[in-house]
């Protein structure tokens, strides 16, 4: 089991939020942040620990607030006290989803995202954050050249691919996204679904989500397809396919350059960021020939 050094044991004791004396229990599989089970005589709660991460586009007072807009809206877990670099939550005795759940259960979470993308708006609360994935691979780029990183040789061709893709998107009403759909961020409590790790949520058009959900999950084209046409109630047209298919691409793209940006700036216990960053780029191959086996590849 991962220790808990004595800095960070006393930090979570002093909060004065716990009822009584607490136990305290690493959590593991989050790939930037810290968190920890803590038991009290009230129950169990989460305890999350992160500062802000200024190349990852990440503020923790945003971060907190659309965390409360979430739980206020349905969608998540209570938040019971926050200050700057620690987030508690109410624990939830649920299960994270696996890929293979996100397919089988296509209905159910394209429903869930969608609530969530209509019904968000009217609990965030501030400044809106727009997320755009082709400005955050953008800024990932300039990230990744000024700190020397060890993929810059490909920062070229990523740049021209996020080009090719963005060309690509159909225009879509802007909505509140999550942003951050890996399977392990939806929950399962035997009763309903829950949506948690709100950091980068931010105003965006739903094929982003839509697109991350299914690829991240690592679904077929098939599954992709029932998921899609379950969020938007009807056949996509010629023009959808083609953006999600796109977007497929830019999440995976995204998602690998989020891992590269972290190799330079982040240390979370037992991430292996290399690994991450080379499973990435695998899909990404993977998602971008049937990309351009359908769609032929764009030249300049």
């Amino acid at each position: 089991m991962t220790s808990i050094d004595s800095h960070t044991e006393d930090r979570i004791h002093r909060l004065p939020c716990w009822n009584g004396s607490i136990s305290i229990e690493p959590l593991h599989g989050g790939l930037s942040n810290a968190s920890y089970l803590i038991g009290d005589a009230s129950g169990r709660h989460v305890v999350r620990i992160g500062i802000d991460y200024p190349f990852h586009h990440v503020s923790r007072d945003r971060e907190t607030m659309t965390a409360r807009a979430a739980h206020a809206a349905g969608f998540a877990p209570r938040v019971e006290h926050a200050e700057p670099g620690i987030m508690v939550t109410q624990f939830l005795t649920a299960k994270t989803l696996a890929g293979t759940d996100v397919g089988t259960r296509s209905d159910q979470i394209a429903g869930l995202l969608k609530r969530f993308h209509e019904e968000m708006p009217h609990h965030v609360a501030g400044p809106g954050f727009m997320f755009w994935p082709f400005h955050v691979i953008r800024d990932y780029a300039r990230t990744l050249d000024a700190g020397n990183s060890r993929m810059r040789a490909e920062l070229p061709r990523y740049l021209s691919l996020a080009a090719e893709l963005e060309a690509s998107q159909a225009p879509l009403p802007i909505v509140f996204g999550h942003n951050d759909l890996l399977p392990s961020n939806i929950l399962d409590d035997g009763a309903r679904l829950w949506l948690i790790d709100f950091e980068y949520a931010g105003f965006s058009t739903a094929m982003f989500d839509l697109a991350g959900a299914t690829s991240n999950a690592g679904l077929s084209p098939e599954q992709s397809e029932a998921f899609f046409k379950a969020y938007l109630g009807t056949e996509p047209s010629a023009d959808l396919r083609r953006s999600m298919a796109a977007m497929q691409c830019a999440s995976l793209l995204r998602e690998a350059m989020w891992s590269m940006v972290s190799e330079l700036y982040l240390d979370a216990p037992g991430a292996d960021y290399v690994g991450y960053t080379a499973d990435n780029l695998t899909r990404l191959d993977e998602a971008l020939d049937r990309y351009h086996s359908i769609y032929g590849k764009q030249t300049s």
